[in-house]
């Protein structure tokens, strides 16, 4: 829905339109994403993580105009992206479940107040939602610092 609302949001001119998985079909499941380095406040020191993460849409792919892709990239824009096994992005289904080029499946504003994506961090932050997890998680997984960062930023 945000990237439909690009025109009213500050520093998205980048972001793509978001259209239906090259499956053609609801894709719900849990897929490995890569956090970029971006101005992203919810995503604020968790570049480089590499987790498992719930995903659930029928229209996900992201599809650019000339350019913005590149753009989005150069302004440290693009925020997550699927990868695969080796943790190298993917175009490949099923460890890209709508086809997006390179991965992309979170974009951030140049500020990094508005953050999209098209996982569901919400449905996967406690342990207990997840299918199986390592040892070492507690009673929280990784996507927990989202919601801490948010809140941090919140004062």
């Amino acid at each position: 829905m945000l990237s439909g609302l690009k025109a009213l949001i500050p520093g998205t001119d980048h972001w793509p339109q978001f259209v239906g998985n090259t499956s053609e079909q609801f894709e719900a499941r849990v897929a490995m994403v890569e956090v970029l380095d971006s101005p992203s406040i919810l995503l604020a020191g968790m570049a480089g993580s590499t987790m498992p993460v719930s995903i659930a849409h029928g229209e996900g792919r992201a599809v650019f105009q000339t350019g913005q892709l590149e753009a989005a990239q150069r302004a440290s824009q693009v925020a997550l992206a699927y990868v695969d096994n080796y943790g190298q992005k993917t175009v490949a289904f099923p460890a890209n479940p709508n086809g997006s080029v390179m991965g992309v499946t979170g974009l951030t504003s140049e500020n990094g107040r508005f953050t999209i994506m098209m996982p569901h961090p919400e449905r996967c932050f406690r342990t207990i939602q997840n299918s199986w997890h390592p040892g070492d998680w507690g009673e929280y997984g990784p996507w927990m610092r989202l919601f801490a960062n948010a809140r941090q930023w919140l004062g």
